[in-house]
């Protein structure tokens, strides 16, 4: 890519987001878009718009994203956004720390050495002008290059500190979440899994209830058996279809008859697709449908309940401290039966995942960890292959027909500009639903921690599949024989190519942030389904609801995005400085545009206090470490004499991450006892909290309470503690 081809990509991407900005504002002031760009104050009963739509300007949202404060945030969408925006900040914070000696410092290096002017080039093609300020341009031996082994350590340092502090402070803010007052389900409960097999002449719910109520006489309230429901949830499923379908036919019959008095009720065939089979009157049939299903529902909660009773089961304290030392304790001598965790929320939980068995989780575990290096490793063959294609002078190559094309200035331009990154973007987008697919195959609990497993995978294929991957896609086309010969010189290779791909990498951060945040921020996509399915397929308001239902952030993929950022930008801040700024554009921004979607559009769907932390910080350290080792690899390519003083780099980043993680780490795998043993600000129902955990297809249709008593206890003690 030429330098014309560079500041074109730019110049078109700032252009978008300055377009799609004024687009949001110009779309956010109507009052019938207001589902779609504050569902989340909407969903809390707040005013959509405070001060009325009209004061709405171009800047107002960055105002009130600036403004926000931390409790504000967590407030409004929980704790693992405010853990969010700690991570983004800690990232802004490194690039901008890091930029301040980086940029005034090295650039004037790099432009001033004149010892290699078209050996090592920033952008494959021709010389340009941002090659004079990459560390390419800077000559294999004297004085200057310290300058760069300087920048590598001053870039370690701030990681360092900005890690450690970043820490500490999620550490603090998981604390005060969990200390809260108010009273949350999850803190009473603990998950029990591997129960060994019934003795003769006792039920499940018995040998639980006297396994805890024996060690915890005075504050075991209660315990809940986990049943199979795969088929009654299937009923159930089957039921809620049924009902939502009568509520539509009644509205579309409500509807014809204001128009029409004489209007008749709607009717549908019920063979294949409604094309075929007998007419029947849907209001009628749909009715009798439920009535049918709600027989059904019924005999199999009972049948469910009574003979479909897991190894595992819900065991809860009217204490929290309870709770929380109960689920850190060992039960049984053989690891394999009891053992326990602390509950997840109710809506976290992965019903068909509690039963596994101890040895089946870790084979599942396994058995997922070869699928996932299969995939990053097949994956990187169609990624190198698409990067290296999607170059113009190999796509001409390979399509000879094009020339003609691809010979226009114009269209030259913007293919340089655009074609690899939309293509690799593009691409990676089809990954992430198997990723957590895989995740929840493992046999994991609940939903957040299948999302921080898929997030780990999504990470490692990305800076595998796409730094890695991009970087050496190109060079092995024209490196093929030389690695062949020796496979040893492909860390050469990969040093090598590092400058070579700077600006692909310029661009592709740029379009990340200008093209994908405007996107973000707009929410054009959105608001054009959610138009179109309430004008031609909405009847009912909760149609209308479920079509503007704005999710959650995706930490799933979010957080892996925002770490291939991380990796590139880090990978680069040394050899070539000039990214540095579009690190600090990213995330800054990132910061301020999410801020502002956190607090009005997305809902979170689960609540972890924190726990994602850890995961994050073992990626930036992951992050931190492979900078490093390029470093290395790229001082060693120049044949640097004093190259050996990075050596102690990555030990130091291996001690820093051993310490960080024997301080703090234990905290987010259990609950610190003196911090749930603060007061409560009322005497906890905890009927309630016990309720809460029934699933859905068991407490549908209200059955008897004498329904559950063979899988649902009724053990409980007098009184109830406040902590």
């Amino acid at each position: 890519m030429d330098f014309t081809s560079f500041l074109t990509s730019l110049a078109t991407s700032f252009i978008l987001f300055v377009i799609l900005m004024f687009l949001f504002t110009w779309l956010s002031r109507k009052s019938g878009n207001a589902e779609v760009y504050y569902p989340n104050r909407i969903l809390r009963g707040m005013n959509p718009v405070e001060g009325g739509y009209m004061t709405r300007n171009p800047f107002a949202w960055m105002r009130e994203a600036i403004s926000s404060s931390e409790t504000d945030i967590i407030n409004m969408s929980g704790v693992d956004t405010a853990v969010y925006f700690v991570f983004l900040a800690t990232a802004l914070g490194i690039f901008v720390f890091s930029g301040i000696v980086l940029l005034p410092v090295l650039l004037p290096v790099a432009a001033t050495d004149h010892t290699i002017r078209a050996v090592i080039t920033t952008s494959k093609g021709t010389f340009n002008e941002l090659d004079k300020l990459s560390m390419g341009q800077v000559g294999n031996s004297g004085a200057r290059l310290w300058a760069f082994i300087v920048a590598t350590y001053w870039v370690s340092i701030v990681s360092y500190f900005f890690l450690w502090k970043a820490y500490k402070h999620v550490a603090e803010l998981r604390a005060k979440a969990l200390m809260s007052p108010e009273v949350r389900a999850d803190q009473f409960a603990i998950l029990v899994r591997d129960i060994p097999s019934v003795s003769e002449g006792q039920s499940k719910k018995e040998q639980i209830d006297s396994y805890f109520s024996a060690i915890y006489p005075e504050t075991f309230y209660r315990s809940m058996v986990v049943t199979d429901n795969k088929k009654v949830n299937k009923i159930y499923e089957e039921l809620e279809g049924y009902k939502k379908k009568l509520e539509r036919a009644e509205a579309i019959y409500a509807e014809s008859k204001n128009t029409n008095p004489d209007a008749l009720k709607p009717s549908h065939k019920t063979g294949f697709l409604g094309i075929i089979g007998e007419k029947v009157d849907s209001i009628e049939f749909y009715n009798d449908k439920i009535k049918e299903l709600i027989e059904k529902l019924e005999a199999e909660q009972k049948l469910t309940l009574k003979e479909k009773q897991q190894s595992s089961a819900l065991v809860f304290f009217n204490s929290r401290v309870a709770a929380a030392s109960a689920s850190q304790n060992l039960h049984a001598p053989i690891v394999d039966t009891w053992t326990v965790m602390d509950a997840p929320e109710p809506r976290q939980l992965i019903w068909t995942n509690l039963s596994k068995k101890f040895y089946e989780r870790i084979i599942r575990q396994y058995v997922v960890y070869v699928v996932v290096f299969l995939t990053i490793f097949f994956y990187i063959i169609p990624i190198g292959f698409i990067s290296a294609l999607t170059t113009l002078d190999n796509l001409v190559k390979m399509l000879p027909f094009l020339k003609p094309v691809v010979k226009l200035e114009v269209i030259k331009t913007v293919l340089e500009a655009y074609l690899p990154q939309l293509a690799l973007i593009i691409f990676l987008a089809l990954l992430p639903k198997f990723l957590l697919f895989l995740s929840k195959a493992e046999g994991i609990p609940s939903e957040s921690h299948a999302t921080r497993a898929a997030s780990g995978k999504y990470f490692y294929f990305t800076v595998l599949n796409v730094f890695i991957g991009v970087t050496l896609g190109g060079t092995l086309f024209t490196s093929f024989k030389s690695i062949e010969h020796d496979p040893n010189s492909i860390f050469g290779v990969l040093a090598k190519s590092l400058p070579q791909n700077a600006t692909f990498f310029l661009t592709f951060v740029a379009l990340k942030f200008f093209v994908g945040y405007g996107l973000e921020l707009s929410r054009i996509v959105p608001l054009i389904i959610f138009h179109l399915k309430k004008k031609y397929l909405c009847k009912t308001e909760a149609e209308i609801k479920e079509a503007w239902a704005p999710g959650d952030l995706g930490y799933a993929t979010r957080f892996p995005n925002d770490m291939l950022i991380m990796t590139i930008v880090l990978c680069y801040s040394v050899i070539a400085p000039i990214i540095i700024p579009f690190g600090v554009a990213y995330f800054g921004l990132g910061w301020l545009l999410l801020r502002n979607q956190a607090l009005k559009v997305y809902v979170p769907s689960f609540e972890s206090y924190g726990r994602m932390w850890p995961h994050i910080y073992t990626r930036m350290m992951a992050t931190l470490i492979l900078y490093q080792v390029t470093m290395l690899g790229y001082f060693g390519v120049k044949k640097f004499k004093p190259t050996p003083v990075l050596f102690p780099l990555p030990i130091i980043s291996l001690i820093f991450a051993f310490i960080c993680q024997k301080k703090f780490r234990r905290f987010f795998i259990s609950p610190a006892l003196e911090v749930v043993s603060h007061e409560l600000k009322e005497v906890p129902n905890m009927e309630i909290v016990y309720r809460s955990f029934i699933p859905p297809c068991l407490s549908a249709g209200k059955p008897d309470e004498h329904q559950f008593e063979d899988a649902l206890s009724h053990v409980s003690k007098p009184g109830s503690s406040s902590v």
